[in-house]
């Protein structure tokens, strides 16, 4: 997956084109995958009151975004950017992302 949760993302499409967010989580729907993203895509609901202290009322949730209509922004060059893969030899062989503009590897610290 070229996505993943706590990668910074740049919305394409939607009343919310051009806004930068984390992805909080990736959900599976019956068109693909989507992602939520806090302060983004968000919509009105309204909830009944569940108990004493939680008030009923009109209240704003974050609604999943098809994962193609945002793309990750590079941590290095703070840019958005396609994923590559690569492999990375050592003591365990393994594949990391890599930005397509610069190249750097976007997992830190893994």
């Amino acid at each position: 997956m070229s996505i993943k949760r706590g990668d910074t993302v740049l919305v394409l499409a939607g009343k919310d084109r051009g806004k930068r967010g984390t992805v909080e989580r990736i959900e599976r729907t019956k068109r693909g995958l989507a992602v939520v993203i806090p302060g983004i895509n968000m919509a009105k609901r309204s909830q009944r009151a569940r108990s004493r202290t939680q008030t009923a009322g009109i209240i704003d949730i974050p609604v999943p975004l098809h994962i193609s209509n945002v793309q990750v922004v590079c941590p290095n060059c703070s840019r958005p950017t396609r994923i590559g893969h690569a492999t990375l030899e050592g003591e365990h062989i393994r594949r990391v992302r890599v930005c397509k503009r610069c190249g750097e590897q976007l997992e830190v610290g893994k």
